[in-house]
């Protein structure tokens, strides 16, 4: 190892120290933020099972921001994720992918006691879920 490198990884331990170890390796514990889906028709009440944005330029749109700001910390950037959570562009398309998006997304995951991606029901609107849902079938692949 170089005496550069050296220097970086201590430097790097040593801000871990001071501002704590969480603070610089966490990837899940950032405030959700909000999304503006006034643009967009009301889903209404009832959870749907299939995505009424589908196609929607604007819901794409409005999913391509949702996205940056709550899920690609985990997911990746243009849902190419780095190995801390499921790569998304590989989601089934159509009603199979719309059903196993929908229950991660609003349920999140927990396995043996560990929260592995949290719940968003409640805290992302319907319209807010499915415009996410929109914009990843446009990065979608095989």
């Amino acid at each position: 190892m170089t005496f550069r490198k050296f220097s970086v990884l201590r430097a790097i331990s040593a801000l871990a120290l001071v501002l704590g170890t969480s603070s610089i390796f966490a990837h899940g514990d950032v405030t959700p933020q909000a999304v503006d889906t006034s643009s967009l028709p009301s889903v209404g009440t009832e959870w749907q099972t299939k995505n009424p944005y589908l196609g929607n330029k604007e819901a794409i749109r409005i999913g391509s921001s949702a996205f940056n700001q709550n899920c690609a910390r985990c997911h990746g950037l243009g849902a190419v994720s780095g190995g801390i959570a499921p790569d998304l562009r590989y989601l089934p398309e159509g009603q199979e992918g719309d059903e196993i998006f929908l229950n991660r997304i609003r349920h999140g995951a927990t396995r043996d006691g560990r929260v592995y991606m949290p719940p968003f029901e409640g805290i992302l609107s319907q319209e807010a879920m499915w415009t996410i849902r929109s914009w990843l079938e446009t990065v979608r692949v095989d």
